[in-house]
């Protein structure tokens, strides 16, 4: 008698939900979907607590877009709302933008326009030079920007992805109303902190490698402090491929400073800086040591 093969494990994955979302398509677009069980949540803060709370054993949230930047949400759950959740790995997905409806409509027909608040950054020229009498709307996400769209008797339309105006029985009015060609998000994997590297079931991650860092300290005030703190890295021959500064929410004039950088953690030229860098900050944190999207 034959003994079945074990069932292959199943990662639960936690995503801005619901089904339908720019991060639903991007955890789609992960090679081996088939060993994934997506979980969609209402927030990015619920997608990164998920992981440290247990409840799913990874996440793909949205970290950077190429024309409205950062993603707040994440930076600051990452930063301040736990430490027991590690970036283990990047994608970047192409992100077009679709102008959708319950049904067909002409442009000057639309009286409200509504989606996530980086959808509509994304596609203000747009919003501004062809749909200049409609009001803005901000929803949790697109995919929630189309289901109330989809409900909606009123000449409504949301900005969103293909997929969810397929998944709500929407139309799509006109595809492409990005302002830019080329517009891409970069998504992170989050796990618990001590995870290996690599996406889901990626059992060999290749390289190049690259580090997220997030630091701050009392002497911020200083001149010259953030000059030095960066110059640690410089010395080293450490490049830097992001620096950004946001609140810690204490007030203003106090902020974290957040920095990727080429190159593993345990690299000793990187190790080094990071040694050094711990010499200026009152907290260094590195958010991950993965391998880069290509």
């Amino acid at each position: 008698m034959s003994v079945p093969a074990p069932a292959s494990k199943r990662w639960r994955v936690a995503y801005l939900g619901p089904e339908g979302t720019f991060s639903h398509e991007a955890v789609l677009a992960t090679p081996g979907v088939d060993e994934l069980e997506p979980v969609p949540v209402p927030t990015i803060y619920d997608a990164v607590m998920a992981v440290a709370e247990g409840t799913a054993e990874r996440a793909l949230v949205p970290i950077e877009n190429s024309l409205e930047g950062s993603v707040s949400a994440t930076l600051d759950a990452l930063a301040i709302e736990t430490e027991q959740v590690a970036i283990v790995a990047e994608a970047v997905q192409p992100i077009r933008q679709c102008l959708i409806a319950r049904e067909q409509l002409e442009l000057e027909q639309i009286e409200v326009i509504v989606s996530h608040a980086q959808a509509n950054g994304q596609c203000a020229r747009f919003i501004r030079t062809r749909l200049p009498g409609a009001r803005v709307m901000t929803a949790a996400s697109t995919a929630d920007a189309v289901r109330l769209v989809a409900e909606q008797p009123h000449p409504w339309a949301a900005l969103g992805p293909r997929l969810s105006a397929e998944l709500y029985g929407c139309q799509v009015v006109r595809a492409g109303v990005e302002d830019l060609a080329g517009n891409e998000t970069r998504f992170v994997w989050l796990a618990p902190v001590g995870a290996p590297p690599g996406t889901p079931g990626d059992r060999a991650p290749r390289g190049p490698w690259k580090t997220a860092i997030v630091f701050w300290g009392v002497g911020a005030g200083a001149p010259g402090w953030l000059v030095a703190c960066l110059l640690e890295f410089g010395r080293r021959g450490v490049n830097l491929t992001r620096i950004e500064s946001r609140p810690r929410r204490q007030g203003l004039g106090r902020y974290m400073f957040f920095l990727d950088l080429e190159g593993r953690d345990t690299d000793p030229h990187v190790a080094a800086a990071l040694a050094a860098l711990g010499g200026h900050a009152e907290v260094l944190r590195v958010l991950g040591s993965f391998p880069a999207a290509p």
